[in-house]
């Protein structure tokens, strides 16, 4: 199954075409290859809210055939429904998908658990060898701001790893001992060169994983607000008490472009409802960009997945 794409058309008549790969990708790209024979298994992080957008299409050819545990991190922002089907479909993949919320802990254990269970073959021969105290070496990997040093330090139990709010704060290499069982290498979050789908260079920005300062935030900021409409129906009205009904109704002649005829006129409805206002009483849609970004980002808006399987209806 892919992504659900038909019901917005989000990116229909976007003019952002958001391609980011600068030097540091490039060098976490070559650090993931070195350090690669240094692990045993990998711990690949998704954001749960767009598990299909945030997997890197190249982490196959990238890991070969390392032992590989995926965990759907930020569970707790994700549409709880959304998530479920998810584990179904990479389940079907051949894949384990465990949701985890870093914040509250939720879900390590299990992935603690599965990389036992993960190198349960490679214990046991270390064991009739003689070797009964085998310490698995461990790479966790993932997008930026996919909450990897959040999920590292939740499994130390201490606050080692470096974190924040913004994409691409873990600099260089860290391993950290888990206990004795368990040590942890910490890599830069990961992008890949381009974007075979420009929906998921739109998501991703959502998401927080692109810098906002390389993408145009209202088109951004526009896109989410279409898809909210689309999808989560009522979600714009509660917060911020814009008539969903009227904004819809107002482009429904216009098919040329819904990102620009609905979206940008949500978001000239959230500043102008909001007091996102320039000189004159005139939208701020910078403003109103940047609030329905961090709303979104912080949970204000609810449990919203950004990815929505085919087929599915909430």
């Amino acid at each position: 199954m892919g992504i659900n794409r038909n019901p917005t058309e989000a990116n229909k008549g976007a003019k952002t075409n958001i391609q980011w790969f600068p030097g540091h990708m490039a060098k976490a790209r070559r650090l993931l290859a070195e350090n690669l024979s240094k692990v045993d298994a990998v711990v690949e992080l998704l954001d749960a809210r767009a598990p299909l957008s945030s997997e890197n299409p190249e982490i196959d050819k990238l890991l070969k055939n390392k032992p590989r545990v995926v965990a759907a991190n930020k569970s707790d922002l994700a549409d709880p429904a959304v998530t479920a089907e998810y584990v179904r479909i990479f389940k079907e993949r051949g894949i384990r998908l465990i949701p985890v919320d870093s914040r509250s802990g939720a879900g390590t254990a299990q992935v603690r658990e599965a990389l036992f269970e993960l190198m349960a073959e490679k214990l046991s021969r270390k064991a009739e060898k003689g070797l009964q105290q085998y310490t698995i070496k461990t790479m966790v990997v993932g997008i930026p701001n996919v909450g990897k040093s959040t999920f590292i330090n939740r499994l130390l139990g201490r606050n080692k790893a470096v974190t924040g709010d913004r994409p691409g704060v873990t600099r260089g290499e860290q391993w950290l001992r888990v206990d004795d069982r368990i040590v942890l290498l910490d890599t830069p979050g990961l992008l890949w060169p381009r974007f075979d789908d420009q929906r998921t260079g739109f998501v991703l920005s959502c998401a927080g994983s692109i810098k906002d300062d390389v993408t145009d935030r209202s088109e951004i900021a526009s896109f989410l607000l279409l898809y909210l409409l689309d999808n989560y129906k009522g979600v714009l009205a509660d917060k911020y008490g814009i008539d969903e009904a009227a904004v819809l109704e107002e482009a429904a002649d216009n098919t040329v472009s819904r990102l620009g005829t609905v979206g940008f006129r949500a978001l000239e409805e959230v500043a102008l409802k909001n007091g996102c206002l320039r000189k004159g009483g005139v939208a701020d849609v910078d403003r109103a960009s940047a609030k329905v970004l961090d709303d979104l980002r912080a949970g204000r808006l609810g449990r919203i997945s950004l990815d929505l399987p085919e087929g599915f209806t909430r």
